[in-house]
């Protein structure tokens, strides 16, 4: 049983909020805390998505990695931010990479359990699309803002 305060926490702080109480408790019965050190790699784009986190303590960056050369910083994740929606889609690979700029703790959801849940629980389900189609959105418009910033010729206008 998830405790009261953490329930709580994420009802207030986590785009989460958006579910009844008794569906995230369902869903917290499917997650465990995971320590991820400086600049340790949470999940690589085209890997398999089979989760997704809440950040409970540091800094988590969101990446586009490139062809040659450094990737690009998409955003800057921290407490309370909700991290990976491709554990959602098919064919189930990250869109993107994080990696932690800070040692990092993390509520890690478990992807594949929380998909049966929905398959039984259509209500879940379907507030669940609607809470990560959003943060699908939130992501790929800083990532498409980060990449004009940084991949624009000069002189480009």
């Amino acid at each position: 049983m998830p405790s009261t305060s953490l329930l709580h926490d994420l009802q207030t702080h986590t785009i989460l909020s958006a579910l009844q109480p008794e569906q995230l408790g369902r869903l917290l019965s499917h997650a465990s805390e995971v320590q991820i050190p400086v600049d340790g790699v949470i999940f690589l784009q085209e890997q398999e998505a089979d989760a997704f986190y809440v950040v409970l303590d540091g800094k988590v960056q969101i990446q586009v990695p490139a062809i040659n050369g450094p990737g690009v910083d998409v955003q800057a994740l921290g407490k309370w931010d909700v991290i990976g929606w491709s554990w959602l889609i098919a064919p189930y690979r990250w869109a993107f990479e994080a990696k932690a700029l800070t040692p990092v703790t993390l509520l890690r959801f478990d992807g594949k359990a929380i998909l049966k849940e929905c398959e039984h629980d259509t209500d879940l389900g379907y507030a669940l699309m609607k809470i990560f189609a959003g943060l699908m959105s939130e992501r790929l418009h800083a990532a498409r803002l980060r990449m004009m910033e940084c991949w624009a010729p000069p002189g480009w206008a």
